[in-house]
């Protein structure tokens, strides 16, 4: 300012980010109390402070919201049709890599550099296999070119004659404006060199971490460690966002004040997930845990009811919503009734194509009416969501004459639009009055005064010092544009690398596996400074401490007083196979909750494959003389009856479906052997109770028989693999389910069977043999066990065998944290 003869008042000093102007303003009153101080800026805050910015619809604006649409509208208008939205990233991509080159031509000379620029967008795009990249390049070129900056009005003569001196401290990273505007303002600009070796004054701590949850911890680790030896504060550096939420969390449970100077994307906050959730509910293909998760965040629908609902939803699962407003009968539930009716309301209206701004309208409607809105305004990153998708009175307009302006939106269209602004937005949180911890790029801790740094990440993939540059350009290209090549980046790199050296403190991490288990090396950076200094590793920060192995015994209840007065087949089935099963399943009526996206499986083709046999036997049995092609008529009508009784739905069956005409010619082919030997279908799903002292037996019996000599056969249907149904009749007294079920018969004389209905083995009788006999040791078995349970004897846990692999009793038996002994 002395050699300029320039008033500090008159004067400004761009600096390279916002961060260090209140630095900068303090260190000028340290050495100049008196007097006046010239204006710490960046380039974007005085820009915006001078005004006179009007930007075009069609701008290159820096706005996720708006750029993303005016990219995908300028494919289309180029006529890449349906390759328009793929190519919508890379022409964004690109148009915002070249706008800092264009912004740094004055206005004037704009044209002649898009000319410049197109040719040398060019360069090495002759293959007719890159016609698609040469459009997109084209296009990004026009774009920038044809764009108007804030930074423009820098240019202005009236700017420039208002300003003594402007002083610009450069950043790590290459920024071409500074040179442009010392091409304009002349000697009124100063541009300071930042050039001056630094030597870092100690050997920083290196830490080799096992995995991302390893380094996360010796991370928060390091920094509790500076903050109680007095050190703040602390510089956290950001070179992945994942492990540095991570930390993050572990230094907020410690109550730590911090600084994130970088937050985290809308995206992943809890306001921009419910807002998502709203939309995803409301797709045509939205599944049931989809649409109960968006209820369950609604504060206007009956909570009361929507716990009826996710009952249902457990005890009769649906994948897919659209079947379940046709499914669930809620006919004797009148707030059930009552949300379904509301939800469809909500969700048809959305199932029409409109514009943009019609497409607000109707989110910020379904926000109002679900009671989401009034939780948006209430929560900072609510409103920062609301903001940025320009909902609410305080949100941006919407360019009326831009280019996608009359365009109409399909939901899935519109849905992607919202998740690609939250995922460009990020939320910062409120700074705090005195931070311990500052959360920043590595690039930004020029110039500040930390006392300790710690840099997480410092593998070979996260902290590569010759990273490729991004975008489509190639390096030829970008030599021609003018665009940062690899080299300049990775000086950019190396030289805050070395800066951040400079801290009194430093603690260097990285992994040694991904989350893969692939191995990871450190980052040539930090192998430079292991070659120089040595491969010693810092001492663990991590407080240590003792923990003794507790392992449980296994369980003993006794429960004389929770008598047992039904029992079915599957519950003495759970008493043999494990006693503490049989007293936390039957005993205490614990149970798991059914998945609510359940798809349908081969129980439930089973449960299908009975109703379908039932009913066509009903038929049958008034009809005896049917012929072949009758009975097939006959079971295929009751197979199509039912399967619209149980409101199945169609997509989800269409493979049991498939494999239906197969199934049916095996039953048939074995009914007509079947009846061959004088059996004939008496019943079905027949409900049987059989009183045992103060026990009933209770149960339902698939099939029951009868021969022309009155003799009854108990039958059980498959649809298991064979193998599996044979094993069950080779040990008949080790097999509670036939034996049970003649339990539920008081004849002395009878037999009983398992007939397998399968697809590729067709269908087979596996008869048990002398099921009375075994039937009458069931029953002693029966009566016995219920009795020592009555007086009092314990009831194990066994821990043996196949059946804990799949036990919903597991996690409650500790099985996996049992004592040897």
């Amino acid at each position: 300012m002395h050699a300029r003869g320039a008033h500090p008042a008159r004067t400004v000093v761009l600096l390279p980010y916002a961060q260090l102007m209140p630095q900068a303003a303090r260190l000028w009153a340290r050495l100049h109390p008196d007097g006046f101080a010239p204006r710490f800026e960046t380039t974007q805050n005085w820009c915006r402070s001078l005004g006179g910015h009007h930007p075009a619809s069609t701008d290159v604006s820096f706005d996720a919201a708006l750029d993303v649409l005016t990219a995908q509208a300028l494919l289309e208008q180029a006529g890449l049709g349906t390759r328009a939205q793929a190519a919508t990233p890379l022409l964004l991509e690109a148009a915002q890599q070249l706008a800092p080159l264009a912004a740094a031509v004055p206005p004037a000379q704009r044209a002649t550099w898009a000319v410049q620029a197109r040719a040398a967008a060019m360069t090495g795009m002759d293959a007719g296999a890159l016609a698609l990249e040469v459009a997109v390049a084209q296009l990004a070129v026009a774009w920038a070119a044809n764009s108007s900056y804030p930074s423009d009005v820098l240019f202005e003569s009236r700017v420039i004659e208002s300003t003594d001196c402007l002083v610009a401290v450069p950043g790590f990273q290459p920024d071409p404006l500074p040179a442009a505007l010392r091409s304009v303002w002349g000697e009124r600009m100063l541009v300071l060199a930042c050039e001056a070796a630094l030597v870092p004054p100690a050997t920083p701590a290196l830490h080799r971490a096992r995995d991302a949850q390893d380094e996360a911890q010796l991370a928060a680790a390091c920094v509790l460690r500076h903050l109680q030896a007095g050190r703040a504060p602390v510089a956290l550096v950001v070179t992945d966002r994942a492990l540095t939420r991570r930390v993050r969390a572990m230094l907020a449970g410690q109550d730590i004040q911090i600084r994130d100077e970088t937050g985290w994307k809308l995206s992943t906050s809890r306001a921009g997930a419910q807002l998502m959730g709203a939309l995803r509910a409301c797709a045509w293909n939205a599944s049931s845990d989809a649409v109960l998760d968006w209820l369950k965040n609604s504060p206007a629908c009956d909570t009361a009811a929507v716990r009826q609902l996710e009952a249902a939803l457990r005890r009769q699962p649906q994948r897919a919503w659209r079947h379940v407003p046709a499914t669930l009968d809620a006919r004797e539930q009148p707030a059930l009734a009552a949300l379904l009716a509301q939800v469809e309301a909500a969700r048809e209206p959305l199932q029409r194509g409109r514009t943009l701004a019609q497409w607000l309208t109707a989110l910020g409607e379904l926000l109002q009416g679900s009671g989401q809105w009034a939780l948006l305004q209430d929560d900072v990153a609510g409103e920062a969501v609301l903001g940025a998708l320009r909902l609410g009175p305080g949100g941006a307009a919407l360019p009326p004459d831009a280019l996608w302006a009359r365009r109409r939106l399909a939901l899935p269209e519109f849905t992607h639009w919202v998740d690609q602004v939250l995922e460009a937005v990020s939320f910062k949180p409120d700074y705090p009055a005195q931070e311990q911890v500052v959360i920043l790029p590595l690039a930004q801790m020029l110039g500040r005064p930390f006392a300790a740094a710690v840099l997480p990440g410092c593998d070979e993939i996260r902290l590569n010092p010759s990273p490729e540059p991004p975008g489509l350009w190639t390096a030829a290209q970008r030599a021609a544009l003018g665009l940062p090549a690899r080299e300049a980046l990775d000086a950019a790199l190396r030289a805050a690398w070395r800066d951040a050296l400079c801290t009194a403190q430093v603690d260097l991490l990285w992994r040694t596996s991904d989350e893969g288990g692939e191995p990871l090396l450190p980052s040539p950076l930090v192998q430079q400074i292991r070659h120089d200094s040595g491969d010693g590793q810092a001492d663990d920060p991590r407080a240590r401490r003792e923990i003794v192995p507790t392992p449980v015994p296994r369980p003993l209840p006794m429960a004389p007083q929770l008598g047992v007065a039904r029992l079915s087949a599957s519950a003495y089935q759970d008493l043999r196979h494990c006693p503490y099963r049989f007293f936390a399943l039957r005993q205490l009526g614990l149970k798991e909750a059914e998945e609510i996206e359940g798809e349908l499986d081969k129980r439930d083709f089973g449960l299908w494959l009975h109703a379908v046999l039932k009913a066509f036997h009903d038929r049958l049995h008034e009809d005896l003389s049917a012929d072949a092609a009758q009975r097939r008529a006959l079971i295929d009508a009751a197979a199509v009856e039912v399967t619209q009784s149980m409101r199945l739905a169609e997509d989800e069956f269409l493979p049991f479906q498939a494999a239906w005409p197969r199934v049916r010619e095996g039953y048939l082919d074995w009914l007509a052997g079947h009846e061959a030997t004088g059996l004939r279908f008496s019943e079905g799903e027949r409900e049987s109770a059989q009183p045992l002292g103060s026990l009933t037996l209770v149960g339902r019996l698939d099939r029951v028989d009868r021969s022309s000599s009155d003799e009854l056969m108990v039958i059980d249907y498959k649809t298991e693999p064979q193998s599996v149904t044979r094993e069950r009749t080779k040990t008949p007294l080790e097999d509670t389910q036939l034996a049970f079920y003649a339990a539920l018969l008081p004849q002395d004389t009878l037999r009983a069977a398992y007939v397998n209905v399968g697809e590729k083995d067709g269908t087979r009788t596996f008869e048990q043999d002398d099921v009375v006999e075994v039937r009458d040791a069931l029953i002693h078995g029966i009566v016995d066990d219920l009795q020592r349970i009555a007086g009092g004897a314990g009831m194990p846990a066994l821990g043996e065998g196949t059946v804990c692999e799949f036990c919903a009793a597991r996690g409650l038996c500790r099985r996996d944290f049992w004592s040897e002994s």
